[in-house]
């Protein structure tokens, strides 16, 4: 139990995530909890600095049917205050205007919101590291999207939206990537799938919400494409086809990390987690498969015993511990 002085500096230290007019009975969360929103709830304090992922569910006036989940990650710095607000007609979160804000700012440090925020829980914040200690900055700026506000300043914003509870799906313009189940089957289409996957595939082609991914070619997120076969002039047939049977050969790995991370076996490990939080509070196809991929790739190092990335493999076996 810490006391009135400890509790303060967490105050003074921690992130704050201020929420204005969030409708009662939207499930409100961030990393591993979650919070039902009351009529005081005006946002969470306490926020130890670095990586979340915040998402949220609004309800229906009685709380028995909820929409979509929408989530994003956030990079919250030392005693930095997040302001959003409720857009009752997109009924999303969105950001208010930088002077609006600032005045909220304010507010929140002065300790006018206080008894309105509720606390992050610092007894799970040790589980919430176990599944994002890779995730940095970069990865999420990495693999999500840039775009240009009406100040002509750079914002970065990753959505996940997820279709739960049988609610139909709002339809509202984005504000930066998003992930959504209305067209991911189309950008899995000619992707090689289990018979779970294909059977959630056909559903999603089914389902009353999903539309072309063409229409949406702005959302989702970049992520690292994997090979699926390796090709190469010169090499043996018998060679191409033990290869291609090991096809996260420690030699494909050693490719990718040069490539496509900067030989960061971190910036690999980041891009795991992230599509792992993705699918896991997000319900997205997409990042799954992205997982499901790089697990693949890391388990299938044979002979990574003999190489540069053992390491890797080894932080792999870290993560599953």
């Amino acid at each position: 139990m810490m006391d009135a002085d400890e509790a303060l500096e967490l105050v003074k230290s921690g992130a704050t995530l201020l929420l204005l007019d969030v409708p009662q009975y939207t499930l409100i969360g961030i990393d591993t909890q979650v919070f039902s929103v009351g009529p005081a709830f005006k946002g969470i304090k306490m926020i130890p600095p670095g990586v979340h992922f915040v998402f949220y569910s609004s309800s229906t006036r009685d709380g028995k049917e909820f929409s979509p989940i929408t989530g994003f990650f956030i990079d919250a710095g030392y005693s930095q205050v997040v302001v959003r607000m409720w857009d009752q007609q997109e009924e999303r979160l969105i950001k208010v205007p930088e002077e609006e804000e600032e005045r909220y700012r304010q507010a929140v440090r002065s300790f006018e919101f206080d008894k309105h925020l509720g606390p992050y829980d610092l007894s799970l914040y040790a589980d919430w590291k176990r599944l994002s200690n890779y995730i940095t900055k970069s990865t999420i700026e990495r693999l999500g999207f840039i775009e240009m506000d009406s100040c002509g300043c750079l914002r970065f914003q990753c959505s996940v939206v997820s279709h739960v509870f049988h609610v139909a799906l709002l339809m509202f313009k984005p504000i930066g990537g998003e992930i959504t189940v209305t067209y991911e089957h189309g950008m899995l289409k000619n992707t090689c799938k289990s018979a779970m996957e294909r059977v959630l595939d056909e559903q999603l082609r089914n389902s009353k919400f999903s539309s072309p991914a063409e229409k949406h070619p702005k959302r989702g997120c970049y992520y690292t494409p994997i090979p699926r076969i390796i090709k190469r002039k010169g090499i043996e047939s018998e060679q191409l086809t033990s290869l291609n049977l090991d096809k996260a050969s420690t030699e494909l790995l050693e490719t990718l990390l040069v490539k496509d991370y900067g030989g960061s076996e971190e910036s690999l490990l980041g891009e795991l987690q992230f599509a792992f939080i993705a699918f896991l509070m997000g319900q997205s196809l997409e990042a799954f498969m992205q997982w499901k991929s790089l697990v693949s790739l890391l388990l299938g190092c044979t002979e990574a015993n003999h190489s540069s990335c053992q390491s890797t493999v080894c932080k792999l076996e870290e993560l599953n511990a």
